[in-house]
């Protein structure tokens, strides 16, 4: 049986970052709307399932050292969110996957290192919306040891099975 809330997390996580580093170092309010789309809460005001999961992906990535926010709006947003250190830093540095299919030696330095970014890296496999391709990367940063771990910040990317 597939655990398609894995999925859904993945996702999830994805799109939280992209829309915080496009927003660094500017602080935003993060509407889970915008994260895993608009949800109509019940008569007893609750929302579903799916979207209390969107939202707690972000609380989660808060928690382990990602992101910071200021207060939760009820569980419909995050107020003054922006990406910490650790969460920039990641987004920012080299990643190890190419799903761009960029051949480094073909472009100059800085549109090679741009393209092979981390952050690229996420935007492309939103844009496949494949969850193949979203499982990897987002392994692939959760995977990623802090900036101050010492070492490289970049793992071995996940096999693919």
């Amino acid at each position: 049986m597939a655990d398609l809330h894995i999925d859904d997390f993945y996702r999830d996580v994805a799109t939280t970052f992209k829309w915080l580093y496009a927003s660094f170092p500017r602080k935003i309010v993060l509407y889970v709307e915008d994260i895993c789309g608009p949800d109509e809460p019940d008569e007893f005001g609750l929302h579903s399932p799916r979207f209390e999961a969107g939202f707690s992906a972000a609380v989660w990535l808060a928690e382990q050292g990602y992101l910071s926010f200021d207060a939760p709006i009820r569980q419909e947003a995050l107020d003054q969110a922006v990406l910490t250190r650790r969460g920039f830093l990641l987004l920012s540095s080299r990643s190890a996957l190419n799903l761009n299919g960029v051949d480094p030696e073909e472009f100059p330095p800085s549109i090679a290192g741009t393209s092979l970014s981390n952050i690229a890296q996420l935007r492309q496999a939103l844009k496949n919306d494949s969850s193949i391709d979203l499982q990897r990367v987002v392994d692939y940063l959760l995977s990623s040891p802090p900036p101050d771990a010492g070492g490289s910040p970049s793992p071995t990317p996940p096999s693919q099975t």
